[in-house]
């Protein structure tokens, strides 16, 4: 199953709909990168409401997510972090303290527009 990746403006909407499995975290992985160069999107929000566990390979892949898509250019804004996932990062010792966060979608965009000085 592929994570459908929205382009709107300059910027890629992604919301994850279901849990991860190792499979469609890599997959998504690939998919984030390829649309990043395809679209040269400047900023990405991933919406993680629907996220209600998350384990520690795929909280590496998301953290790797975050710092490939900075390489590329992209900033990148997560929302939606549930209590539980949030605990179980921090835990696994995965610390994003340098990646913007917001409590939604909506929020998330506006925050990824300051972010980018929009």
């Amino acid at each position: 199953m592929r994570i459908p990746i929205l382009k709107l403006k300059q910027y890629l909407l992604v919301t994850i709909q279901w849990e991860l499995d190792d499979q469609t975290a890599m997959q998504f992985q690939e998919d984030i990168l390829k649309r990043i160069h395809e679209t040269e999107a400047k900023g990405i929000v991933i919406d993680l409401t629907s996220v209600d566990i998350i384990d520690s390979y795929i909280a590496k892949v998301i953290g790797d997510v975050v710092s490939m898509s900075n390489l590329m250019g992209a900033k990148v804004v997560l929302t939606g972090i549930q209590p539980a996932v949030a605990i179980t990062l921090i835990d696994l010792g995965i610390h994003l303290d340098d990646v913007p966060t917001a409590l939604d979608l909506e929020k998330g965009l506006e925050k990824l527009q300051q972010e980018l000085g929009e």
